[in-house]
Formats: structure tokens, sequence, C-alpha cells
């Protein structure tokens, strides 16, 4: 985590010192600006409901600029931005260094927006009689050590564990928090989104799983980690073991002033703060 916010930062002001210099002007001095017919978003599946809300917002005040938001995973979104197939990418973990690499390589600079924060919440069935676990235990339950309910304290049936896939920021996440790097068991079913895990969950009594914040609802049950229930307050101030940024990357930053520009900073307007706390994230800003 700290790798990943020094990182933001550095991108932070990078994308600072773009906005100040590296915008084209005409010849009167005036930046220029690109009219902008379409808007190409893709990636995570966490950040996608974000997205989705501010496109609503867009499409009212920019209704000659058709907006595409596709919900397809961080590691596809990084791949788009590389190939020049979407405008903007959305992450829900930092662009890994050899997706970095590979858009320098094609000419490209991504630049980062730390748009929210979240935390990725373990969630069961609602029935389940396990309020907590710690990180040591979900990690066993992922390598097929505990197979049973009742190892844990709960009820008497087997453990559905399923996952989120390989190209996800969120499987990335946990990973790398949870997994340590280190395999799945065998057994481990693996769904490709957010809304699916969250219901496979819902469905299956005896599942575990886990998804972005925004996601826990009535409908599944989310655990305590290592004595620390997710909520807003506990992941804003790291205390929740399993906190993490969510990014738009954009190549270079954006032309001050076009729809990409204002996109990628209306989470920093009162309206912006308003549906990122909406969906159930933490927001950067406080109005």
């Amino acid at each position: 985590m700290k790798r990943i916010i020094i990182c933001a930062v550095i991108m932070a002001v990078l994308a600072a010192a773009m906005e100040l210099f590296g915008a084209e002007s005409t010849e009167n001095g005036q930046p220029s600006q690109k009219t902008e017919k379409t808007l190409l978003i893709e990636g995570s599946t966490t950040v996608g409901p974000i997205a989705d809300a501010f496109t609503e917002v867009f499409n009212k005040t920019y209704p000659d600029v058709k907006i595409t938001v596709t919900k397809n995973g961080s590691g596809n979104g990084a791949a788009a931005l590389v190939d020049s197939r979407c405008d903007i990418a959305m992450l829900s973990r930092f662009m890994k260094p050899e997706e970095f690499k590979s858009a320098v390589d094609k000419g490209s600079m991504p630049v980062a927006h730390v748009i929210a924060m979240d935390g990725v919440c373990i969630i069961v069935h609602p029935s389940n009689t396990v309020t907590e676990l710690t990180t040591s235990k979900i990690r066993e339950i992922y390598f097929g050590k505990i197979k049973n309910w009742k190892e844990l304290g709960g009820p008497d049936m087997p453990i559905v564990v399923i996952s989120r896939d390989t190209s996800s920021g969120t499987y990335e996440t946990f990973d790398h928090f949870v997994m340590k790097k280190e395999k799945m068991a065998g057994g481990v079913e693996y769904v490709n989104s957010n809304p699916q895990i969250h219901t496979r969950v819902k469905t299956t009594q005896g599942a575990i799983g886990y998804v972005g914040v925004g996601f826990l609802d009535a409908d599944v049950k989310g655990l305590k980690v290592d004595g620390v229930m997710p909520s807003k307050e506990t992941i804003a101030s790291g205390v929740y073991s399993l906190s993490r940024p969510l990014f738009l990357f954009t190549n270079g930053y954006p032309a001050l002033g076009s729809v990409t520009y204002k996109f990628c900073t209306f989470y920093l307007t009162e309206k912006g703060q308003e549906i990122i706390e909406a969906k159930g994230f933490v927001p950067v800003t406080h109005y």
C-alpha cells in the first residue's frame, strides 16, 4: 500500500506539472481544445459504477459526446489504454511496471487520477454465523487448508470459495495483501465481476468471496478482518488492512477544459463526491 501511495503521489505531481505546462497553445496564447465526439472508458468493474454515474451527468451536460463505459477488469482497461483503444482506463489498482513500460514503448505516458478510496471486503451468506476472520485464516481457506465452516466456529457446512478472475484489480489487491502472491487451491471458483461474485455469495449458503466496499449490502454479510470492520472511516484512515485507492488513467494529462479533463476531475466537485458516497465508496474530498 505504501508503494502504491508513493507512486500515486509521484504521478499526481507529474500530472500537475503537465497541467501547468503541457497544454498546446494557439497563436493568441490560449490553450487549444480538440472537439471530442466520443469518450471511451474501459476497465475495472469496481470503478465501473462510479464511471456509469458520472456518465449519466455528462450525458445531460454534453449531449453531443457519446460516452461508452466498458466494465471488463483492470487488466483489460490497462491494455486498452496501452493500445490506444480507450481514452480513460479504470483501474482498481496501480498500473503495473510492465504495463507502464509497454505504454511508454508505444509512445504513451499514463497519468493516474485517484478518484476514490475502496476496501476489499470479505463477504459470506447472511445466514452464516461467522462474523470475523484473520488474514491468515482467509489465506488458509483460499489455499484449501480449511474446508468447512465448523473449523472456524461456524455451521457444519462445506466452504464454497469464490474469487475474482486474474485480470481483475480486486484480485490483484487480494492476491497481494491476503495470498502474498501464492497460488490459490485448484477448487476455487473464478467469476468475472463484482456483481457476479455478489450474486454467487448471496445465493450460496456456504460461500465466501470478496468485493469492493460499494457492493456491500443486506444481501451479503461483510466480515471483520483482523478485528476491523470495513467502513468509510476505517478505509479512509487506512486502519482496514485491505484498503486501496481507485484510479482513472489517461494517456498524458488531459487537455485543460476538454471533456476528458472534466470527467477525470469530476470527483473533485461536490456532485462528484456525492456520487462516490452514494455508490458506497470513500471520496478523497470533503465538502
